[in-house]
């Protein structure tokens, strides 16, 4: 009689060889573990994080409402937080001194010194001004601020734009237009896309013909003046919200073209293979051969070149915003907010209302280096 020899249960732990690991992971595990060893984009990963933190709980980060001007404060530089006091004493808690305003009777600029006899504490979880987190929880709780709330006094992080209004708290409100946008765009671009490209190259003959002439017809149009073409066509009146939502729908009409083209060719290269024969002989449709079949083989390819498609969106809505064709004031983006350093002399005097284009900068590195790890991770030529 054979002896029957029984396979035992593979256990994964500390002592399990890296190798047996790998031969019994699934691909999201191997992309998981290639993605944790691209260190840099760890941190930008940790980044973004942070930064729709911001989008989700803008209110509770934010000191200030946004809206909310002191004219004796416009263009007030930010304040330096203080460890010690005038004596040279360290302290417990941090503080800033009262910023005192000064007239050049000649120029007629104003400048900003420190009154060190009067020092406002500085804290965590403090109260401030109220809000409605979402439209729904009343709190006046912000995350930082002034230990005591003083309608005549702010804290300024970031200093204060022309209108004596606090800075960061418009770019941390800035960050839910600006960065959705690229969110909902991409998700736009990812839906015409795939649904476009997929027939394209499935269905092939003429209509492949016919969807490759519009996409080149497309992409021989210049972005940026095909943006501003079609911005300049939305009305003046028109509420925030549906011009936000025309603003995404601009970004789209190019962006998803790019997708378009690559999901046409891994198609192309997929759909002679024997599984598509047999889901075809099953009697599948078309869409349920493209989004139950062909589409999950290259899932992670497509994740990372969605990630790497993000940057663009929020640069074109910065761009459209900068020049005065996209979102208009009251509307609270980072490209909004760069209007304000149009004005050499502005920005020559006070260099931190450029401030919005360095997290503009921030943003789309860390996009970028995240796209860059789940490309990398999802190489299947890539190893652990």
């Amino acid at each position: 009689m054979a002896k029957v020899i029984e396979r035992q249960p593979f256990e994964s732990g500390p002592d399990i060889p890296l190798d047996q690991k790998v031969q019994v992971a699934s691909q999201w595990q191997l992309i998981r573990w290639r993605f944790m060893q691209h260190r840099l984009a760890v941190v930008s990963l940790f980044v973004l994080g942070v930064f729709y933190f911001g989008v989700v709980f803008a209110e509770f980060v934010a000191p200030y409402d946004p809206e909310l001007f002191i004219a004796r404060l416009t263009l007030a530089p930010p304040h330096k937080i203080h460890f010690t006091d005038a004596e040279g004493n360290f302290t417990l808690r941090p503080f800033i001194y009262r910023q005192v305003k000064t007239l050049d009777k000649v120029t007629y600029i104003a400048s900003y010194a420190e009154d060190e006899t009067v020092a406002y504490p500085l804290g965590f979880f403090v109260h401030g001004d109220s809000y409605k987190l979402w439209g729904i929880f009343e709190s006046d709780v912000h995350l930082f601020g002034m230990v005591e709330h003083d309608e005549d006094i702010r804290f300024s992080l970031l200093g204060q734009d022309t209108y004596g209004r606090d800075l960061f708290s418009r770019i941390v409100y800035g960050t839910r237009i600006s960065l959705t946008i690229g969110l909902v765009g991409v998700a736009m671009s990812f839906i015409l896309g795939v649904t476009i490209g997929g027939l394209s190259g499935y269905l092939g003959g003429t209509v492949d013909l016919v969807i490759q002439r519009v996409l080149e017809s497309l992409r021989a149009i210049p972005t940026l003046p095909l943006w501003m073409g079609l911005s300049v066509a939305l009305p003046p009146n028109w509420p925030l919200l549906r011009t936000y939502f025309f603003i995404v729908i601009i970004l789209s009409i190019v962006g998803w073209t790019t997708i378009a083209r690559e999901v046409r060719g891994r198609f192309l290269s997929l759909r002679e293979e024997d599984f598509i024969g047999a889901a075809e002989l099953d009697g599948a449709s078309n869409l349920r051969i493209i989004f139950r079949y062909l589409l999950p083989s290259f899932m992670s390819f497509i994740i990372a070149r969605l990630t790497l498609a993000i940057p663009s969106m929020i640069l074109g809505e910065t761009a459209l915003s900068f020049i005065g064709l996209g979102l208009q004031p009251p509307a609270i983006s980072w490209g909004v907010l760069l209007r304000d350093a149009q004005a050499i002399r502005v920005l020559a005097l006070s260099p931190w209302i450029l401030l919005p284009a360095l997290f503009v900068v921030i943003s789309i590195l860390a996009f970028n280096f995240v796209g860059d790890g789940l490309r990398d991770a999802a190489d299947p030529y890539s190893h652990v």
